[in-house]
């Protein structure tokens, strides 16, 4: 039978042999059977039988399936096994054997499939001869309220690809080990005698390992196939969900050993280091986040049976986990209980510090035990224990989330015979790593309970804890609250309470949340409370521990008032009344979403009378106080000009100037002060979307000249559409001025915008000022001071820009040691943390008695570094206003960073790292010249020629040897940057606001 007569199925002959058998399998499934077969039926592929295999249910269900068949004699076949087998793999092993198609695919009774699935499945299988086809699988949380559809694992499944063997994209093998969304030639599974193991759970990763190590050819496509019906609150959890039963975890260590010896068996042993690294993120964190719920006669057991199967897991599978995950595996590895429960709630509260943490040379581990142990085990254990990169020794207490162990819940009566009267006694611990909190701190804390439902904030309540003690590696506390007074729930919306405990230390604060790390720490029953609209909805509560381990308090309801609240709710009223409910939070939703907003600024806002002399500023999108906008800002100040600023920030307001009003951008009050503004100042754009009225005049200062290509010469403006490029050329009209500090800038970045002649401010930038300042007071240092003099005024500079920019570290440094500065462009290495592209320990033990160090990532990237470089090299990338770093560095170490434009104008020396030049200039979007030609200074590929460059000339020689350069340099790209940009611009549009 041809293929299109299979496909159209218009004159298929009845007998003729089906292209595909879909199997489903029930148990105990009446209700949700007859779903799956009609999204079989239903294929636009007609050629398709369904095969029912019940595995003895003890419902209706195989009477469903009969007279299903019965429907569809010629498409549908049931059958049911003698007994019930337990599991998925007997009842699928009978299906295969009844299947006549020339494929077969699998089906659960309670998921569907998609309706092209088949005629998808088909056209692969025989447009590439693959004895397997797999397509995407989507988990479809059917219990809320939008069906929440969660793709599985879905970048592989982002384009069409063929592969002769599963070894070419070993992630198949590891992460898409679901049976269900795959179809199989059914030669292939017979003649290769593929079945699903019988007995044992977990069946699919054993059937699709030997699957995906016997296919000649493997076809990947990027359709959606299969329906995973997901229900969060059934009532009786899946076998694979049933974690708290110690056979559920035997049999899943039982399954990889299988796995393992079959790769091994194939030849593929190579896979099995891709299969180690997702068991210690995946299937071993799904068992660990339990153990905490658990008592110790299954943590014993758990731990034999993941030790044995943890030793033979590669060593190397460590380094590509995340590290607590791996901290977590080598901790039971090593039976160690008291470090390893703290280190689950890390595992399962992400950025939670759960233990005190050691520092020891120079670098930090999770805990002190295990580093001492002889030969590769202890280097082993220093390896996997070292938690230096998380950065933890690097963020003050108030940026610390710490762990805050409960170890007292006692439920207490007043006096004899009083009942418990809704008291409560409550103790715990907060770690405190690496003594971050000193022995004499001045400590505060209180206990807060709030409701956890999103958007119930109605009110919280909060009791002062009276001890608070420090006890070295830990904070000790004890309070007694008197639930019945303090919770005052409405009840129905505000079901569940959570407590947090808010920590003050010296004045900074810290809050965690209360952690039970033992089962059955909060025994003693239910509280009463006194609900503020009725005791009918409820009057007690009583203690939970939510399923990330934390301390809570549920309300429970009188059981016939419950009954007569439930029959409200789900009645006309109760409907009306969460229908009312639901859509005054929609409208409220779409009242402050985007387009409202962009829609009440201006309809609204613009219609608003213009402001005189109101001046908005914003820099790097409100992330920073910072660059020429800060400059322009300061010098008005410095003038007394009389006029209402404006500052806009996103995130947290601390340290923008405390003399202007501050919004939060976006905010309805940015809106409004853009809207009525006679002033924008800014640096980098403000919401595109935001016309600009006609009376306001726009100052854009941009933030660095070009070295990369910019606007409309990016490759990627080039490929949008005329309405796109029209439209991004509508915002960058907006610019009134925009300020220019070379004709390089000219020829670039104004050409890239499309920037009209008359738009173009020759004046510098404001941001550089102060380093034209700093060049003309070095120079006169160079010629008129004693060595002597030189070096006392080379203190006092230090230590006005170090308590400037608030590092001690510096202002200690002696006048006669040199700081570097090492300023990076923005790399995207696929997360915020930015990898240092040289050992910086090895820096600082080379150069460490000459120079210091300072490290500024971009303010997009985030870097760490080790304790043990401490006091030689220092991070300065919390620092925004980069221009006092610029200032206090005697070199600069850069790449492609814009701030070598900026630094050039001190005349000081530059050494260009360059070590991935060729990825960059031609990977990227190009530039504009080629930098190793221009560069005022050594270029240098490697890091053993970067530290050849400092050691083998001094920063005076390098002065001089590339001075010419410099001045060139300088010349070519800052010829307006006289040090009275900042002046000039308050001269021009702002002298008239001068007080009389």
């Amino acid at each position: 039978m041809n293929g299109t007569n299979r496909t159209d199925g218009v004159n298929a002959d009845v007998d003729q042999r089906p292209a595909v058998s879909v199997v489903v399998i029930v148990y105990n499934d009446e209700a949700r059977l007859p779903t799956a077969v009609r999204s079989v039926l239903e294929q636009t592929l007609r050629s398709v039988e369904v095969v029912i295999v019940d595995d003895h249910s003890t419902d209706g269900s195989y009477e469903v399936a009969a007279r299903l068949a019965a429907e569809h004699p010629d498409r549908v076949r049931a059958y049911r096994l003698p007994q019930n087998s337990g599991g998925c793999g007997a009842p699928r092993n009978a299906g295969i054997r009844e299947t006549r198609g020339e494929y077969v695919v699998f089906l659960d009774s309670d998921d569907v499939l998609e309706r092209n699935a088949c005629r998808n499945f088909l056209e692969a299988a025989e447009s590439t001869g693959a004895d397997l086809v797999s397509g995407l699988c989507v988990r479809v949380h059917v219990d809320t309220r939008n069906r929440k559809e969660v793709p599985w694992y879905p970048w592989l499944y982002t384009r069409t690809r063929t592969l002769d063997s599963v070894s070419e994209l070993p992630d198949l093998l590891v992460y898409d080990t679901l049976s269900t969304n795959k179809c199989y030639r059914r030669d292939f599974l017979v003649e290769g005698g593929l079945l699903f193991p019988v007995g044992i759970h977990y069946e699919d990763l054993f059937f699709s390992a030997q699957a995906y190590a016997a296919a000649r050819r493997i076809a990947l496509i990027p359709n959606r196939v299969y329906d995973w019906n997901v229900v969060e609150r059934a009532e009786a959890k899946s076998i694979s969900n049933r974690r708290a039963e110690i056979a559920n975890f035997a049999h899943r260590m039982e399954i990889h050993r299988r796995v393992d010896r079959l790769l091994a068996g194939q030849g593929m042993a190579e896979l099995k280091f891709h299969k180690d690294v997702k068991f210690l993120k995946h299937d071993l964190v799904l068992h660990l986040r339990d153990l905490p719920f658990r008592d110790a006669a299954y943590r014993r057991e758990f731990a034999e049976l993941a030790r044995a199967y943890l030793a033979s897991i590669d060593p190397a599978a460590y380094d590509e986990v995340e590290p607590i995950h791996a901290v977590c595996a080598y901790l039971l590895r090593r039976g160690d209980w008291d470090n390893l429960l703290p280190a689950v709630d890390t595992l399962t509260n992400r950025d939670k510090v759960s233990a005190p943490l050691v520092e020891r040379d120079g670098r930090i581990y999770w805990c002190a035990e295990h580093l001492d142990a002889p030969g590769e085990e202890g280097e082993f254990a220093r390896r996997i224990l070292d938690v230096t990169e998380l950065g933890y020794h690097a963020r003050p207490v108030g940026k610390l989330f710490l762990r805050n162990e409960l170890t007292e819940y006692e439920q207490y009566a007043e006096g004899a015979g009083a009942g418990s009267g809704g008291r409560v006694r409550l103790a715990g611990r907060v770690t405190n790593p690496l003594g971050v909190i000193p022995v004499g701190a001045r400590l505060s804390a209180a206990l807060e309970f709030y409701a956890r439902r999103p958007g119930v904030r109605f009110q919280t309540f909060r009791v002062p804890v009276a001890d608070v003690r420090h006890e070295g590696r830990y904070l000790t506390w004890r309070a007694a609250i008197d639930i019945s007074r303090t919770l005052r729930p409405l009840g129905i919306v505000d079901a569940v309470w959570d407590v947090r405990l808010h920590l003050d230390v010296d004045g900074e604060r810290t809050t965690s949340r209360l952690t039970a790390a033992e089962p059955g720490l909060t025994g003693g029953g239910a509280l009463p409370v006194r609900p503020r609209l009725t005791r009918l909805v409820a009057d007690r509560v009583e203690p939970q521990i939510s399923v990330r381990g934390h301390l809570a308090f549920r309300l429970v309801p009188d059981k016939k008032a419950n009954v007569l609240v439930t029959r409200g709710l789900r009645g006309t009223p109760g409907k009306l009344a969460k229908s009312g409910y639901r859509k005054a939070k929609a409208l409220r939703k779409k009242a402050t979403s985007g387009d409202a907003k962009i829609r009440l600024y201006h309809e609204v806002f613009l219609r608003m009378p213009r402001q005189r002399r109101l001046v908005v500023f914003e820099s790097h999108l409100g992330r920073q106080y910072s660059d020429s906008p800060r400059a322009i800002y300061e010098e008005m100040r410095r003038q007394g000009l009389d006029f209402e600023a404006v500052w806009s920030y996103t995130g947290r307001p601390e340290g923008f100037p405390a003399d202007a009003t501050l919004v939060r951008r976006w905010s309805l009050p940015y809106l409004r002060a853009l809207a009525r503004a006679e002033f924008w100042i800014d640096n980098q754009s403000f919401p595109l979307k935001l016309t600009k009225r006609p009376g306001t005049t726009y100052l854009q200062t941009w933030h660095g000249s070009a070295l990369k290509r910019m606007g409309f010469d990016e490759p990627g403006w080039k490929l949008k559409t005329r309405a796109e490029q029209a439209e991004q050329q509508r915002t960058l009209d907006r610019f009134d001025h925009f300020l220019i500090r070379s004709e390089h800038d000219v020829r670039t970045l104004a050409k890239a915008f499309r920037l009209r002649e008359k738009v173009l401010l020759r004046v510098g930038y404001p941001r550089n000022d102060a380093l034209a300042r700093a060049r003309e007071t070095d120079r006169t240092d160079r010629t008129d001071r004693t060595a002597r003099t030189d070096r006392t005024a080379r203190t006092e500079q230090r230590a006005s820009l170090a308590a400037e920019l608030g590092i001690p570290e510096i202002s200690a440094i002696p006048p006669d040691k040199k700081i570097l500065l090492y300023a990076p462009t923005f790399r995207h290495q696929g997360q915020r943390r930015f990898t240092l592209p040289f050992d910086v320990e090895r820096f600082a033990e080379t150069f460490g008695d000459e120079y210091v160090l300072l490290v500024r990532a971009h303010y997009l990237n985030h870097v760490v570094l080790p304790p043990s470089v401490r006091g030689r090299v220092v991070d300065v990338s919390g620092h925004h206003d980069v221009t006092p770093v610029l200032a206090l560095a005697d070199a600069l170490i850069t790449d492609y960073s814009s701030v070598m434009f900026d630094y050039a104008l001190l005349d000081r020396p530059m050494v260009f790292f360059t070590y991935d030049y060729e990825e960059y200039v031609h990977e990227g979007r190009g530039t504009y010249f080629d930098l190793l030609e221009r560069a005022p200074g050594p270029i240098v590929r490697t890091e053993d020629e970067l530290h050849a460059v400092l050691r083998d000339s001094s920063l005076e020689e390098q002065t001089l040897k590339h001075a010419a350069a410099r001045e060139r340099f300088t010349a070519d790209f800052g010829e307006y940057d006289k040090g009275t940009a900042a002046r000039d611009v308050v001269d021009q549009f702002f002298s008239e606001w001068r007080r009389t």
